[in-house]
C-alpha cells in the first residue's frame, strides 16, 4: 500500500493540486453572496436548513478532496486522510484538547450559561458535531499533507493556515463581520490544528478538538 501511495503521489504532479486549490476557492465565493442569502428564506432553525447546509458543504469541500485521492493521486482516501489506524488515539487527543479549550475558557470568559437561543439544528449537526469533517478533511488531511510531501511541514502548515483564513474572508465581507483579531485567530487556530494532525497522526484529532472548539464557542459560550 505504502509503495502505491508513493507512486501516485508522485505522478500526479503540483498542477492538479493548484488547480483544485484555485478552484474550491473560487466556487465557496459563492457561498455568502448567492447561496447563503437564499438559504436564509428556509428559516436557519429548521432542519432542512441544516441538511441544505451540509449537503452543500459535504458537496463542496469533502467530495472533491474524496474524488481528487481517488482518481487523480490513485490512492485510497480513507487511509491517505489519516481516517484509520490510531482512531482511539485521535479521538482522545481531540477530547483532551477540547476539555483544556473547555478550562481556558472558562478562565477567560467564565461559566458558560447556555440558552435554547444558540441551540438549533443547523448549531448542533452543522457548526458543531460536523463542521471538524467537513473542514479538516480538505485543509489538515488534503492540502497540508500534499503541501508537506513538497515543501515540509512547516511551510505547509503556515500556506494551508493562510487559505483556511482565505476561505473565511467572503462571509466576513459578505456579512461585513471582518475583524483582524478574528483573523488572527482563525490562523492560528488552523496552524495548531496542523501540529495537532502531525502530532497525533491521525486526522480524529484535529476533527474533535476542531468541532469542540465551535461547539464551545458558538452554542456553550455564546461568543
Amino acid at each position: 500500500m505504502t509503495n502505491v501511495v508513493k507512486r501516485f503521489r508522485t505522478s500526479s504532479g503540483l498542477a492538479p493540486f493548484v488547480a483544485y486549490v484555485v478552484v474550491f476557492h473560487g466556487v465557496w465565493i459563492l457561498w455568502p453572496f448567492v447561496v447563503y442569502p437564499r438559504l436564509q428564506e428556509v428559516g436557519d432553525r429548521t432542519l432542512i436548513y441544516a441538511v441544505i447546509n451540509l449537503a452543500i458543504r459535504l458537496a463542496v469541500w469533502v467530495a472533491p478532496v474524496l474524488l481528487y485521492l481517488r482518481w487523480i493521486d490513485g490512492v485510497y482516501p480513507i487511509e491517505y486522510l489519516k481516517l484509520r489506524p490510531k482512531i482511539r488515539r485521535g479521538i482522545a487527543i481531540g477530547l483532551v484538547l477540547t476539555a483544556l479549550n473547555l478550562l481556558g475558557m472558562c478562565l477567560r470568559f467564565g461559566l458558560p450559561y447556555p440558552t435554547l437561543e444558540r441551540v438549533s439544528w443547523n448549531s448542533v449537526l452543522g457548526t458543531s458535531l460536523m463542521v471538524g469533517v467537513i473542514e479538516e478533511i480538505p485543509y489538515r488531511g488534503f492540502m497540508l499533507r500534499k503541501l508537506a510531501e513538497w515543501y515540509g511541514f512547516w511551510r505547509a502548515n503556515l500556506v494551508t493556515s493562510l487559505l483556511f483564513l482565505a476561505v473565511h474572508l467572503p462571509g466576513w465581507i459578505a456579512l461585513h463581520t471582518f475583524r483582524a483579531d478574528t483573523a488572527a485567530t482563525i490562523l492560528i487556530f488552523g496552524a495548531v490544528m496542523g501540529v495537532v494532525s502531525r502530532y497525533a497522526d491521525s486526522l480524529w484529532a484535529p476533527i474533535v478538538a476542531h468541532s469542540g472548539n465551535d461547539f464551545l464557542s458558538f452554542v456553550l459560550f455564546r461568543l
